[in-house]
């Protein structure tokens, strides 16, 4: 039994899990008491600093606390774990490891969108999206709805999945674990807003910082699965990943985020459509390069196009995971 705690086939079955469960609402998830230890010493550092320079340093102080608390806490709960019955361990080192990870999360809601589409009803599918993202979906077309939840998917499985597993095949569980602690610190006060300008310059650099290879591996793994996808479903497998590759190459520098526009600008290419451009929040339009070129259009056009986008996703996905389990299982060999 105790072979099974080996960081690769704890990794497999977590993925498995995550497959099958993904993070059921009820379950105390590990971003959850993240997010209230963010929430409450942001407000301890609120209430001492008294000048941009304090909140500066304040916004040091709470992105250290965090991350390296969460890193000490998981490698804490993992040594205690190991000296309980195996079985016990693995379970809940299983469940841990899911948690640091969100494919069918990350699946499911952009499917809900899609399959509003399909149904013509524009109201749910602009309410699944507003779900995901942060820009006004009122008086979005079905065009645009698929567009930006292309634009997430294609975003967060860098985030979601990809990362995660780059950080737990090169530090194990704890090291996983603080990456989800930067990613939450980022979605919560990383902004540069007049709120957070100065207390999350700290969280969005150290963001910024942890996915720059995890992004980059991303946009890679989505010319890789765009190939194989394609050559499955009988088109040019070849013109179709040099194309995510050049529009990666060409366009992933035409986005606000250094990491984000990798994945963005490779799922464009591959699937032929055009992300960014102007968007609305809170009722400000904000003007953003685009990323792609247009070769396809109209509602079947786009919802073909977001169902090989799945499929990209997935599959990368799945390389990612197999490429790390085998890189632990490497190290583990006697």
């Amino acid at each position: 039994m105790a072979d099974l705690l080996q960081p690769h086939f704890i990794l497999l079955l977590a993925f498995l899990l995550d497959l099958a469960m993904g993070d059921p609402r009820w379950f105390p998830h590990p971003v959850r008491i993240i997010g209230y230890g963010i929430t409450n010493l942001e407000k301890g550092i609120r209430m001492a600093a008294r000048s941009a320079r304090q909140e500066r340093i304040g916004g040091v102080i709470l992105t250290t606390v965090i991350v390296m608390s969460t890193f000490v806490l998981t490698a804490f709960i993992q040594g205690l774990l190991l000296t309980l019955p195996d079985a016990v361990a693995l379970a809940v080192l299983v469940i841990l490891s899911c948690t640091t990870m969100a494919l069918k999360d990350l699946t499911h809601s952009v499917q809900q969108v899609i399959s509003a589409v399909k149904a013509e009803d524009i109201a749910s599918a602009r309410q699944s999206l507003g779900m995901i993202v942060g820009r006004d979906t009122q008086g979005l077309s079905e065009e645009s709805v698929l567009r930006a939840a292309l634009e997430s998917l294609s975003e967060n499985l860098s985030d979601g999945v990809i990362a995660p597993v780059f950080y737990y095949a090169l530090g194990g569980l704890p090291l996983a674990m603080a990456y989800k602690a930067v990613n939450t610190l980022d979605s919560m006060v990383g902004y540069k807003n007049d709120k957070y300008r100065y207390l999350g310059w700290a969280s969005a650099r150290l963001d910024d910082i942890a996915n720059y290879i995890p992004s980059r591996i991303s946009g890679l793994l989505i010319v890789c699965s765009a190939f194989v996808i394609s050559l499955i479903n009988g088109g040019e497998a070849g013109a179709t990943a040099r194309r995510a590759l050049s529009i990666m190459l060409r366009d992933s520098g035409n986005h606000t985020s250094p990491n984000s526009g990798f994945p963005e600008a490779a799922m464009a290419g591959a699937i032929g459509i055009r992300m960014g451009g102007p968007s609305t929040y809170g009722g400000m339009t904000v003007k953003k390069p685009y990323i792609g070129d247009e070769r396809i259009s109209g509602k079947e056009g786009y919802i073909t196009a977001s169902v090989t986008a799945m499929g990209i996703v997935r599959l990368s996905a799945f390389l990612a995971v197999g490429s790390a389990v085998a890189v632990l299982a490497m190290r583990h060999i006697p």
